[in-house]
């Protein structure tokens, strides 16, 4: 579990509520009886009381690429019908590569299949880290636009996989 302070809240268009964290991911936190019990989300005194409250970043769970790999390809845009089907299924890259979701419009469902498994769904901001030789998959969730990147140490001579 990551867990990271809030720095502040507001609404999303469907009017739910989204804690701001520090590490600059945004987290939802819903008041939806019986489900889930956040009933101090609808106090504008509460929630300002609740900055600087630690909340779980399921985003920072993601591995990063290390700091010096650098992009040396990318794919065409796709969308929710040109989603190539091998990214649908379980698939890997090589060793030494690393991937990038990059959501342009939509959202899109990343699981990660093994290793630290996890499903994250990503959207325009928010970007998908695939790490070398872990299975992963992809799916649309509705209309969507995104592309993947391939990064690599300089030195390296590994290709996507």
């Amino acid at each position: 579990m990551s867990l990271r302070p809030a720095v502040g809240f507001q609404q999303d268009a469907q009017g739910d509520w989204v804690a701001t964290l520090a590490c600059g991911h945004t987290q939802h936190v819903r008041h939806r009886p019986p489900f889930e019990l956040r009933p101090w989300v609808l106090s504008e005194a509460e929630r300002h009381d609740k900055v600087g409250t630690d909340f779980d970043c399921p985003f920072c769970e993601m591995s990063e690429p290390p700091a010096q790999a650098r992009v040396y390809k990318q794919t065409r845009e796709f969308d929710e019908t040109s989603t190539p089907p091998a990214l649908l299924e379980s698939h890997q890259l090589r060793g030494g590569v690393w991937g990038r979701i990059v959501v342009l419009e939509g959202l899109l469902k990343y699981e990660i299949l093994e290793g630290k498994p996890g499903v994250w769904i990503l959207r325009p901001g928010v970007v998908g880290s695939i790490a070398p030789d872990l299975a992963h998959r992809v799916a649309p969730c509705g209309p969507v636009r995104f592309k993947l990147e391939f990064l690599r140490l300089e030195s390296s001579e590994s290709s996507e996989g």
